[in-house]
């Protein structure tokens, strides 16, 4: 076994044990690969590197021969504070009031891309990548129970043909093979409501696998034009057994369907400017998307309409920049916006999972090496945000609920064989 077969053979499995709690757009990363990364996940009608499949597969036929393994760091910074006393009126649900942080601040997220050329107009690639998001470590008794919160990851796989036509447009599609570990814990006050209080919290981490796809087009329209857009489904994943009594459906946690439009410009030879617009579609996901209230009140937590984390579906607005400079220097700079996932009138469940970020700015470099060798870096800041609402579970105007975010991500990655 080769060197580079023995890294495919790896990847997947690092992966896995890495746990990446990326809650950049809700529970999506803001971008995929150390240059998307650095122009704010901006990127769909460019070839930026082998890790395109998780944005546009079609663009891995301008990729062409390459290799890229990375590694980032993420640290994600959260808290909550609750204000005003408990009230101790019967059938009201109080917290503790103070603010309290999360732990587990560090999180290493490999990533890993190869892609072929077949014959003059096809390639042929794969990309290992994941997400995250829903993961919170309160050695407090948030919920009267210590410790508290969830554990959420998600690794893909995702095998891409791409084909040339005519010369300047592409079509690629990437089969993309899911897996999610997740785990709660401190959840047993909600037992009551549960329609299997048995499989509602601390039951370890359960696994889950799934398939999807994603279709993507690039094509070149004029010398200093690009436009890409591309659609990934639903993945309809196995359910988590042992959470049967959480989430809706018992136990369903699929990953929503999302979709993605850009175009890139070249104003002069050096420069590129890229503007994107994704939709992800979290609402559809009943355990996501399901009203925290009244659904507790109506139906019992695993059922069909048992309630979620009220998250609404986001559109995210990425621009990016990359700029050439000598033949060996690339800079690249981006920022994003997406009006966050949860509303203030859903604060008290999303302690769990507060993924409240809105703004993103990104720098990085890309340095060639020597003949098909790159070193890439780049640094993300998702700026501090916080999402405040009323404890809807306790009387009216008695209790507020601060849900505060901030974030550092740090990413490094080789490219070869270009």
């Amino acid at each position: 076994m080769n060197r580079i077969s023995r890294l495919w053979v790896a990847l997947p499995l690092a992966g896995a044990l890495a746990t990446p709690a990326l809650a950049t757009d809700g529970y999506f990363s803001h971008g995929y690969g150390t240059q998307s990364k650095a122009m704010a996940g901006a990127g769909v009608a460019l070839g930026l590197n082998s890790l395109a499949p998780a944005t546009n597969p079609a663009a891995m036929v301008f990729v062409g021969n390459r290799h890229d393994v990375g590694m980032a760091l993420f640290n994600p910074n959260r808290e909550f504070s609750v204000s005003g006393q408990p009230s101790g009126y019967p059938g009201t649900f109080g917290l503790a009031p103070g603010t309290v942080q999360s732990g587990s601040k560090a999180f290493p997220v490999p990533s890993l891309g190869a892609n072929w050329r077949l014959g003059e107009n096809g390639t042929f690639g794969v990309a290992a990548f994941g997400n995250g998001g829903m993961n919170t470590d309160y050695a407090a008794p948030v919920f009267g129970f210590a410790p508290a919160g969830v554990d959420m990851s998600q690794m893909f796989l995702a095998p891409t043909y791409a084909h040339k036509i005519a010369g300047k447009h592409a079509l690629g599609l990437s089969l993309i093979g899911a897996y999610q570990r997740f785990e709660a814990r401190g959840l047993q006050a909600f037992a009551a409501f549960s329609s299997h209080p048995g499989n509602l919290t601390d039951k370890d981490h359960a696994n889950s696998f799934g398939v999807g796809a994603r279709l993507g087009y690039l094509g070149n329209l004029l010398p200093w034009l690009s436009v890409g857009a591309s659609y990934q489904t639903r993945i309809h994943m196995s359910d988590f057994e042992k959470y049967s009594g959480l989430f809706a459906e018992k136990g369903g946690f699929d990953i929503p369907a999302t979709w993605t439009a850009g175009i890139a410009v070249k104003p002069v030879d050096r420069l590129t400017v890229a503007f994107d617009v994704q939709q992800i579609y979290y609402s559809k996901v009943r355990s996501v998307g399901n009203d925290f209230l009244p659904n507790l009140a109506v139906a019992p937590l695993g059922t069909d309409q048992g309630a979620g984390f009220g998250w609404h579906d986001m559109t995210v607005y990425k621009g990016g920049l990359r700029l050439t400079t000598g033949p060996d220097w690339t800079w690249l700079a981006g920022y994003s916006y997406a009006r966050g996932p949860i509303r203030d009138n859903e604060v008290l469940i999303n302690i769990l999972a507060p993924g409240v970020m809105e703004q993103h700015l990104t720098a990085g470099v890309s340095r060639l090496l020597g003949k098909g060798k790159l070193l890439n870096f780049s640094v993300m800041r998702a700026l501090p945000k916080t999402v405040s609402g009323p404890n809807n579970l306790e009387a009216p105007g008695q209790q507020t609920i601060d849900l505060r975010m901030d974030q550092w991500e740090f990413d490094l990655s080789f490219s070869f064989g270009f």
